[in-house]
């Protein structure tokens, strides 16, 4: 939702939504050069985080999404938040309020759903050595076409080459599946939902989302290291959180 204004007039940049009674630290930056300070708009049981921004001024820069995400990030820690699509502006408080007002009983909602529930994302990506020695090691057909191409120009080994990366590219996708599909079942357990997330690169081994109660953070994070201990030499895995929802708060739909 991004209100077209006249050059040189400013917007109010939303960051989530939060129960009403989140404050902001004195502290919390924003989006913007300078930054913008974070305040908070409040109607009935909800308020909204926003600072103001010049309706010229570039968005998307990586300053800004890290601005966005600490933001966010902080005060999960504290509080319930929904959050708003980057880059939402709208024309001021009066559209924040207005948009309080006419969801405002599907946001209490979700809040309440997310009460006490934050995001952690399991990134993984392979040791791309290991992994094709794994490969070669467990096909045979890949490993003689590695043996034909070994020594060879790349102009005379063109077509054996091409059918090797297919044939280890197609290997890794099915081991990435089946690396997915095993820590989702090992964290099960542990989680309120969990959300498969695209691979970021050709040797991701894993990358996905889930929703952790706080009460349950202690033993996911035990359980993500055991996993992790047991692929240490083929993959090196990052956790990362605790985070806002976004990969669960889609379906609510917060603002188009």
């Amino acid at each position: 939702m991004t209100d077209e204004q006249p050059a040189g007039e400013s917007g109010l940049f939303i960051y989530g939504i939060v129960p009403s009674d989140v404050e902001p630290t004195p502290d919390a930056e924003g989006v913007g050069t300078p930054p913008g300070e974070i305040t908070a708009i409040r109607h009935g049981d909800l308020a909204a985080l926003v600072s103001e921004v010049g309706l010229e001024e570039p968005m998307g820069r990586p300053a800004d999404l890290t601005a966005y995400q600490t933001l966010l990030d902080g005060t999960v820690v504290v509080a319930p938040v929904l959050p708003v699509r980057f880059g939402t502006v709208v024309t001021g408080p009066d559209a924040v309020a207005d948009l309080l007002e006419a969801h405002h009983d599907r946001f209490a909602a979700a809040l309440d759903e997310f009460e006490d529930r934050v995001q952690y994302t399991v990134h993984g990506r392979f040791e791309e050595a290991e992994l094709i020695s794994e490969i070669l090691a467990a096909d045979a057909g890949a490993a003689a076409l590695a043996d034909q191409v070994r020594g060879r120009s790349e102009v005379e080994s063109r077509e054996q080459r091409i059918r090797l990366g297919e044939m280890i590219s197609q290997a890794v996708e099915l081991r990435r599946e089946a690396e997915n599909r095993e820590l989702i079942e090992a964290l099960t357990p542990y989680v309120v939902a969990n959300s498969p997330r695209q691979p970021s690169s050709e040797l991701d081994a894993m990358n996905v989302a889930f929703l952790v109660g706080t009460d349950d953070e202690e033993e996911f994070v035990r359980a993500v290291e055991d996993f992790a201990e047991q692929r240490r030499d083929l993959i090196r895995m990052r956790l990362l959180g605790p985070l806002a929802p976004y990969d669960f708060v889609s379906a609510h739909q917060l603002v188009e």
